[in-house]
């Protein structure tokens, strides 16, 4: 059973052709006592009708405008807001995820303790992390530190007044919308607050390459628009992650290629440089207490992915460049759920 404030808190939830997963989610807050809004993208699975019977508040995207996990989390808490004038703590949440008992009770007492913080968050679980080797990897990603953060994902709890204060999310980021909101709120001097206690069960469902492929484009790709926004020398937001993908899935390549003729093939020795990668996050994977399997199996997969992340930046800066509109770039086959709404590896971020 889930505890809450009476009185303080509402909950939005976004989600397209989630199905069971809905089900689930709304499950675990509708009824209890506060006021829950569902945002649906369009979707064709009834999941709109789902969430009316089992009482949440539903507001339908409208078709005319492009679709973004920005704008349909914008829309939830203006309706929210709308119903509830008085509401204090938002507790954002995605469709294929279920919050875990007391996660509210716990982070709505830590922001009534301490003022200075406008964004709570805690550990989000794969509901089926041995379904599938992406769904492992997902299960590892999700273990970050806790203590103060310079950014969340999708699944977080904001006090209403900071959220306010910066204008809600950019309903124009395609992918990153989080981490860009976190900037803002820092900028203005709110803290961003990891703890230890389960938030969420999250249920990833890939179980195809291609879908992991098409992922880490995505992050790829919000990677190079975060930097575009916040590299600056004061906040540097992403140009770490951004200058890594460029040296391990463009610079080092090129390299090799091009030297590989004129050394006669000695070029090929600089591709001992991944191994050096490999053992720097397998590394950070055991000091974080995972098994030796593991750290092994992220570091090999993290690495891989500068490429598909490779192909994520070179897209951004060509629709950049062609002032093409963004477009989402979805993972999930049609008649499963939208994209997620995170931001890459965690454990990449700092040492790829």
């Amino acid at each position: 059973m889930i505890e809450l404030q009476n009185g303080h808190l509402g909950v939005v939830v976004i989600g397209r052709n989630e199905g069971e997963r809905l089900r689930r989610c709304l499950s675990a807050v509708c009824g209890r006592n506060l006021t829950a809004v569902y945002v649906d993208s369009n979707s064709t699975d009834g999941s709109s009708a789902l969430a009316r019977a089992l009482g949440a508040e539903v507001v339908e995207l409208d078709l005319s405008q492009p679709f973004t996990a920005a704008r349909a989390r914008n829309a939830g808490f203006a309706q929210l807001e709308e119903i509830d004038p008085d509401v204090r703590f938002v507790q954002f949440v995605d469709g294929d995820c279920e919050l875990v008992d007391r996660w509210t009770a716990q982070a709505s007492r830590v922001l009534e303790e301490r003022p200075e913080v406008a964004v709570i968050c805690g550990r989000r679980r794969e509901r089926f992390p041995e379904q599938s080797i992406y769904n492992h990897l997902a299960n590892l990603e999700w273990d970050t530190p806790i203590g103060e953060a310079k950014y969340c994902g999708g699944d977080a709890m904001m006090r209403v007044a900071a959220f306010r204060q910066v204008g809600g999310f950019n309903p124009a980021l395609i992918a990153g919308e989080e981490p860009e909101l976190c900037v803002r709120l820092r900028q203005q001097g709110w803290t961003i607050l990891r703890i230890d206690a389960e938030m969420v069960l999250h249920d990833m469902a890939m179980t195809r390459f291609w879908q992991w492929w098409r992922r880490c484009i995505r992050n790829g790709f919000a990677f190079a628009e975060g930097a575009v926004l916040y590299g600056s020398p004061h906040e540097r937001h992403c140009v770490h992650q951004v200058r890594s993908i460029v040296f391990w899935g463009i610079a080092l390549p090129l390299i090799i290629l091009g030297l590989a003729w004129p050394t006669r093939g000695a070029s090929l020795g600089l591709l001992g440089g991944y191994l050096l990668l490999y053992w720097r996050i397998r590394r950070y994977g055991l000091h974080r207490g995972w098994s030796a399997p593991d750290a092994r199996l992220y570091a090999c997969w993290c690495i891989l992915s500068k490429f598909p992340m490779t192909v994520g930046l070179i897209l951004y800066w060509f629709r950049r460049a062609t002032c093409r509109p963004q477009q989402i770039i979805e993972y999930k086959g049609a008649g499963t759920s939208a994209p997620q709404r995170d931001l890459g590896s965690r454990v990449c971020d700092g040492n790829c």
